[in-house]
């Protein structure tokens, strides 16, 4: 398998605070990784950090061959390479329509978006039925469909998930890691930043623990969740 995404020996600071240490993985094509750890371990950081929403301080992140600490965040999304944030940030006061639009903004291929306006729906049926309503009278769970479906629009070689199962339901959160699942199997590899390290070390491939600004042990996701100090740390024994 072939590095899509490599980061390496990523340093990175909130002013003084050293936020990242050090922090090295790579992403093959095709697969599913997970970051996990607890909160405040640098999870968020890393993707904004891979976005250039945050200014690494040193070390290299390349997608693709390139480097995206020299590239504009604007244009990084260009690259196939979009995020879907913490939180959803969706666009409230417009349409489930209107949110996708904005998703394909960058795009140069005009006259595919009707046919992936059709697999955003097809795999997200629930979009489809509220089209025309409001995205901020959505539930949680979809309006995390939604940002997901945005994200999709883009046409994106590589999602960055950041954790995709806050404030939802068990149920929703199934649901939402069978959608993960399911556009992982289409072709889009996935980097996932997940508190719930359970959920996320089941569908991944591999994962990297980060404690503190710093990976602390990385593997394969099964080895990982037969782990006794991961099954302590983020199990529940």
């Amino acid at each position: 398998m072939m590095a899509m995404l490599t980061v390496k020996d990523l340093e990175v600071y909130y002013g003084s605070i050293h936020a990242i240490k050090g922090v090295s993985f790579e992403v093959n094509e095709g697969e599913i990784v997970t970051l996990i750890g607890a909160n405040g371990a640098g999870k968020t950081t890393i993707l904004h950090s891979i976005s250039n929403l945050i200014k690494a301080k040193s070390g290299e992140i390349r997608f693709m061959g390139h480097d995206l600490r020299a590239t504009e965040a604007s244009k990084i999304v260009r690259l196939g390479l979009a995020q879907v944030p913490e939180g959803r940030r969706i666009f409230s006061t417009l349409t489930v329509q209107e949110n996708l639009e904005m998703g394909a903004y960058v795009r140069p291929d005009k006259e595919n978006l009707a046919r992936d306006y059709e697999m955003v729906f097809e795999r997200l049926p629930r979009l489809k039925e509220r089209r025309r309503q409001l995205a901020g009278t959505l539930s949680g769970g979809e309006q995390q469909m939604l940002a997901i479906g945005r994200a999709l629009m883009s046409a994106p070689k590589m999602l960055l998930l950041d954790e995709p199962s806050m404030g939802l339901s068990p149920i929703l959160v199934q649901e939402i890691f069978n959608i993960i699942t399911d556009i992982n199997k289409s072709g889009v590899t996935i980097l996932l930043v997940e508190q719930n390290a359970q959920m996320a070390l089941n569908i991944a491939n591999r994962g990297y623990v980060l404690e503190t600004g710093r990976v602390s042990m990385s593997g394969d996701a099964k080895d990982l969740l037969s782990n006794k100090q991961v099954k302590e740390a983020y199990l529940g024994g």
